[in-house]
C-alpha cells in the first residue's frame, strides 16, 4: 500500500492538474467568504444573521472546483490510457482505488483546512466593521467557541466528503464531463427543486436528502431548531451519499474491464 500511495500522490501532483484546481478552490473559497462578510451588515441587535456561516459561504463555490479536481484524478487516467498501467502495476483494484481515495482525501483535507481558517480569519477581521459587535450580540469569531469549531471542522470534512462522492461517481462512469455533470447536479439541483416546491413537508424532505443542503447544516451556529436537519445528522447524509458512490465505483471497477 505504501508504494501505491506514493504512486497516487505522484499522479495527483503531476498527472491530472488536481493540485492547481485545489489551489483555485482555496482562493475562491476565501475570496467569496471575504466578499460576503464585507457586504452583509448587522445594524442592530437581533438582525438574524449567522456570522460563522456567512464567513464560510465560500465553501458553496469552492466545492465545485474540489469536485472537478477529484473527478479528474480518475477520468484523466481513463482518457490517457494510464489506467491500464495502473492496474497492471497494482492488480488488486480495490487497493489502487483505496490509495487514490486516500491521496485525494489528504490533499482536500489540507486545502480545506487552510481555506476554512483563512475565511474565518477574514470574517473575524471584516464583520465587526459591519455591525457584528458585542453591542449587537456578536463576539469575535474564535475556534475556542464550540459551535464555531464544529462549523469549521465540519466544513473541512464536508469538502473531503464532496471529493469522495466525486471520486466514486467518476470511477463509476469513467468519463469526465458526464461525472462532473452528475456531481454538480446532485449538489446544486436539490436546493433549486426544494425552492420551487410548494409543499412545506416535501420541501423539508428534499432539504434533508440534498447532499449540499444537508451537509452544509454543519456550518450553522444559530437557530439550530429551525434547520431542516441537525448539523451532524446533515453531514451524515452527505457521508451516506459519498459511501454509496464509492461502493458503486469500487464495485464497477472490480467487475468490468479497465
Amino acid at each position: 500500500m505504501k508504494h501505491t500511495l506514493h504512486a497516487e500522490w505522484t499522479k495527483l501532483r503531476a498527472g491530472s492538474g488536481a493540485l492547481p484546481l485545489l489551489l483555485l478552490a482555496l482562493l475562491l473559497t476565501v475570496a467569496t467568504g471575504a466578499a460576503t462578510a464585507a457586504t452583509v451588515t448587522c445594524p442592530a441587535p437581533g438582525c438574524g444573521e449567522d456570522p460563522v456561516r456567512l464567513s464560510l459561504t465560500g465553501i458553496v463555490v469552492g466545492q465545485a472546483v474540489v469536485a472537478i479536481a477529484a473527478v479528474l484524478t480518475v477520468t484523466t487516467e481513463y482518457s490517457t490510457g494510464l489506467i491500464h498501467t495502473t492496474l497492471t502495476a497494482v492488480p488488486r483494484r480495490l487497493t489502487a482505488f483505496t490509495a487514490k481515495a486516500t491521496a485525494v482525501t489528504a490533499a482536500v483535507l489540507t486545502t480545506g483546512t487552510l481555506a476554512v481558517l483563512a475565511t474565518l480569519l477574514a470574517g473575524r477581521s471584516i464583520l465587526p466593521g459591519n455591525g457584528f459587535t458585542p453591542e449587537n450580540g456578536f463576539g469575535p469569531l474564535s475556534l475556542a467557541d464550540e459551535p464555531t469549531l464544529r462549523a469549521a471542522a465540519g466544513s473541512v470534512l464536508y469538502l473531503a466528503l464532496i471529493a469522495l462522492l466525486s471520486l466514486g461517481v467518476a470511477t463509476a462512469v469513467r468519463e469526465g464531463a458526464t461525472a462532473i455533470g452528475i456531481v454538480l447536479a446532485l449538489l446544486y439541483l436539490f436546493p433549486v427543486v426544494a425552492q420551487v416546491v410548494n409543499d412545506p413537508d416535501l420541501q423539508r424532505h428534499l432539504q434533508q436528502l440534498s447532499p449540499m443542503s444537508a451537509g452544509l447544516a454543519v456550518q450553522s451556529t444559530t437557530d439550530l431548531d429551525h434547520l431542516p436537519i441537525g448539523p451532524w445528522h446533515g453531514l451524515g447524509v452527505l457521508a451516506a451519499w459519498s459511501a454509496t458512490a464509492l461502493l458503486a465505483g469500487g464495485f464497477l471497477l472490480c467487475r468490468r474491464d479497465a
